[in-house]
C-alpha cells in the first residue's frame, strides 16, 4: 500500500455527511437463524447479507423476479412496472431479451463515447468558469452529461431532454404520496419510447434505437416493439439518472473530504482504482436489489429456503462485508478483495455497468485537470438531497475554485 492509498485509508465513508440514509426496510425481530425484514409492501423477507450469500442469491435460478412484479406482490416500489422489463424477467426470458444489446453495453461498446465525454466535459466546464462564483457544478456540468451522452447513444434529439427527464426523475425516486401522477408520468415516458420504436418520433440511424430494430430478429423468437420499450427504458433512465446519481455522490464525496480530492490531484492514475471503491461503498438509493421469491428449496450456507419464500439480497450489506472487505467503511482504493456488487451479480447485474465506469472516470479525469483547487462553497452537511426509492443524491453542489 503506498502513502496515497493510506491517507485514503484514514478516512471513514461514514464520515462523509449524509452519504448513507436509512433502510427502506424493517428489521424485524425473530428467533429464526435467518434475519428477517419487513419490505414497504408489508411482505416479510428474509435478509441475506453476507458477501457469499448474496452472490449465491443473485445468480441462482430458484430465486424469481417475475411473480414480485404483480398486485400486491412483495415490493420496495409503490407499484408494479411493465413485464418486458429486464428487471422483471427471469430464465430464460432474460437471456433471450438481453442477448441484442449485450455487445453495446462491453467496455469496448462503451469506449467508443469516451472522447465525447471529455469534450462535453470541457464545454460545460469553461461555461461554468464564465460566471461568478459560487457556481453550481450540479447543475452546470454533472446533470448534463450523463443525458447528454444517453442521447447520443440512443440515437434520440438531446432536446427531448426537457420533456422526459423531469418524468424519470420523478419516476426513480418513486414516491408513495401520489401513486396516481406517478403511474402517469410513468406512461408519459413510456409513450414516449413507444413512439420512437414505432418510427412516430425522429431517431438517428446511428443509435442503438434503430440497431436495436435492425437486430430484434437475432432473438428468437423476434422482439416484440414491447420488449424493445422494456429494453429501452432501462437504457434511458440508468443510462442518465442512475448513472448521474452515483456520479454525483463520488464528487461530492472527493469535495467533502479534501484529502481525497488533493491525493487524486497529486496521484491522478488513481482515479478508476478509487472510483471501484467509492462504488462499493456508495448506495444508489435507499435499496440495492429487488426481492425475490424462491420457485423452489434452495440450499445453501444458510440452510434451506423454503419455496414460497421471499429474500432481499442486500448487495448493498454484502458490499461491507468484514470477512471480505477487511475494514469495510475505509476508503481503500486497490484493495485486494474479490469484486463489489453495486452492479448486482448474475443474470441480472447491470447492463450499463461498464458505461458508468466509463463515464465517471472521464469526468472526473477531466475535472481534476481542469480545477485542481475546486472545493465546495458550503459545508457538507448543510447540502439538500434529494430522497428517493430508486435514486438518492445531492440536490445541488455548490462550488468554488481558483485558477
Amino acid at each position: 500500500m503506498n502513502d496515497a492509498t493510506n491517507v485514503f485509508a484514514g478516512i471513514s465513508v461514514k464520515s462523509i455527511p449524509n452519504l448513507d440514509a436509512p433502510p427502506s426496510y424493517r428489521q424485524l425481530q425473530s428467533d429464526d437463524p435467518l434475519p428477517k425484514i419487513m419490505l414497504p409492501s408489508g411482505h416479510i423477507a428474509i435478509h441475506i447479507t453476507k458477501y457469499e450469500d448474496v452472490r449465491h442469491a443473485l445468480s441462482d435460478n430458484g430465486f424469481i423476479r417475475r411473480p414480485c412484479n404483480a398486485q400486491d406482490g412483495p415490493s420496495f416500489l409503490p407499484t408494479i412496472t411493465p413485464n418486458e422489463l429486464l428487471l422483471n424477467n427471469d430464465m430464460p426470458d432474460h437471456v433471450r431479451l438481453r442477448k441484442v444489446i449485450a455487445k453495446d453495453f462491453s467496455a469496448a461498446g462503451v469506449n467508443i463515447l469516451r472522447e465525447k465525454v471529455f469534450e462535453r466535459t470541457t464545454v460545460l466546464i469553461d461555461a461554468m468558469l464564465a460566471k461568478n462564483e459560487p457556481a453550481d457544478l450540479f447543475l452546470d456540468v454533472l446533470d448534463d452529461i450523463p443525458s447528454w451522452i444517453d442521447c447520443q447513444l440512443m440515437g434520440i434529439n438531446a432536446d427531448d431532454r426537457t420533456y422526459y427527464r423531469p418524468l424519470t426523475h420523478v419516476i426513480q425516486i418513486a414516491d408513495s404520496g401520489d401513486i396516481p401522477d406517478l403511474l402517469r408520468q410513468f406512461w408519459l415516458v413510456y409513450d414516449y419510447l413507444t413512439e420512437l420504436v414505432e418510427g412516430k418520433r425522429p431517431c438517428t440511424s446511428s443509435g442503438l434505437i434503430k440497431k436495436f430494430i435492425r437486430d430484434r430478429e437475432q432473438s428468437d423468437p423476434p422482439l416484440s416493439d414491447k420488449e424493445l420499450v422494456g429494453i429501452l427504458l432501462g437504457i434511458l433512465i440508468g443510462g442518465d439518472q442512475n448513472i448521474l446519481t452515483v456520479l454525483t455522490k463520488i464528487v461530492y464525496t472527493l469535495l467533502a473530504e479534501p484529502r481525497l480530492w488533493s491525493t487524486l490531484i497529486e496521484n491522478p492514475h488513481m482515479i478508476p482504482e478509487t472510483v471501484e471503491e467509492l462504488l462499493r461503498l456508495i448506495p444508489l438509493g435507499t435499496i440495492s436489489a429487488f426481492p425475490r421469491i424462491a420457485n423452489e428449496d434452495v440450499a445453501g450456507r444458510w440452510g434451506v429456503i423454503p419455496k414460497g419464500s421471499v429474500i432481499y439480497a442486500d448487495a448493498f450489506a454484502a458490499n461491507r462485508d468484514p470477512d471480505v472487505f477487511a475494514n469495510p467503511l475505509a476508503i481503500i482504493p486497490g484493495r485486494e478483495a474479490p469484486r463489489h456488487l453495486q452492479f448486482g451479480y448474475g443474470m441480472h447485474n447491470c447492463m450499463g455497468a461498464a458505461l458508468a465506469r466509463m463515464e465517471i472516470i472521464a469526468i472526473l479525469e477531466t475535472l481534476i485537470q481542469r480545477l485542481p483547487n475546486l472545493r465546495l462553497a458550503v459545508p457538507a452537511q448543510n447540502i439538500l438531497w434529494h430522497e428517493g426509492v430508486l435514486l438518492r443524491r445531492p440536490v445541488s453542489l455548490l462550488v468554488k475554485w481558483e485558477l
